[in-house]
């Protein structure tokens, strides 16, 4: 089972003396990658399981993030932006309840999966102080660094995308089919935090099936039917958006936010499960 970024942001904050949605299967095919680069600046992240570090071009405008993981099957860069006056100490007693308080003093900004070896994916920053970690290792306290991005005299555009797909209360915006090989921007719309995962039904009924339990609440059922999982956005705040290449099984595909709501409704419950057509 997947953390939440509660969890992990509360870890972490538990290693700096702070008192202190899961997705329905990890991650099994990359969801982002190199290629659409352009000229984009680079900026670098090294996962160990254990360190987290950042570096390249650290300015705004957009990036390409280059994911190298190691000594872990998979990682989970997340880059949250604090708000003017914020310290890190802040931000991790606000992630201690309810994920959706960070987005009063921060954004999370960039959260896609990494697995072991080398991925990209893109994304647009603005300049202020920014803190990462690593959502992936199943530790009690997760690796997280800091890094400023300064204001570039000339920020850099992302490409335009082959498609958009996003979340928002409670629903996902988008095409009904998403190409391999395109590059995808996925962002979050809403004013809730949410993510973007999916399973893959052995056919068309059998997304539809998996996507009718999630919606009656019935998780375990959903798993079992499930012949596939993929991530494509671990935790985005209100406005956020990152861009990747899509590369997964062709077929039909149920999106899906597990985070809950104040009243611990699930996200799915609410009508945050879709299925989607992913072609070769």
């Amino acid at each position: 089972m997947r953390r939440s970024i509660t969890t992990a942001l509360v870890a972490v904050g538990l290693s700096l003396a702070i008192p202190g949605g899961t997705a329905l299967a990890a991650h099994t095919a990359p969801a982002a990658h190199t290629g659409h680069s352009t000229a984009l600046p680079v900026i670098t992240v090294n996962m160990t399981g254990k360190q987290i570090t950042v570096g390249g071009a650290l300015q705004s405008g957009g990036v390409r993030v280059v994911s190298t993981v190691t000594g872990e099957p998979a990682g989970d860069p997340t880059f949250v932006r604090l708000n003017p006056g914020v310290t890190v100490a802040q931000l991790f007693k606000a992630a201690q309840g309810d994920p959706n308080n960070i987005a009063l003093i921060a954004s999370i900004v960039f959260s896609p999966p990494a697995d072991k070896g080398t991925s990209s994916a893109q994304v647009s920053l603005r300049p202020g102080h920014y803190v990462a970690v690593d959502l992936g290792p199943n530790t009690k306290t997760p690796p997280f660094t800091t890094f400023k991005i300064t204001k570039s005299p000339s920020p850099a555009r992302l490409p335009a995308p082959q498609a958009a797909m996003s979340s928002i209360e409670f629903s996902f915006r988008g095409p009904g089919t998403l190409h391999n090989g395109d590059l995808v921007r996925f962002g979050n719309d809403g004013f809730l935090v949410h993510m973007i995962v999916a399973a893959r039904g052995a056919s068309l009924a059998g997304a539809q099936k998996i996507a009718k339990l999630l919606k009656e609440g019935k998780n375990g059922q959903a798993q079992r039917l499930a012949t596939g999982g993929t991530t494509f956005v671990n935790v985005l705040t209100h406005g956020a958006f990152e861009q990747q290449v899509v590369h997964v099984r062709p077929g039909f595909w149920v999106l899906a936010c597990f985070f809950d709501t104040q009243d611990h409704h699930e996200h799915t419950t609410l009508g945050m499960e879709r299925v989607i057509h992913i072609t070769k």
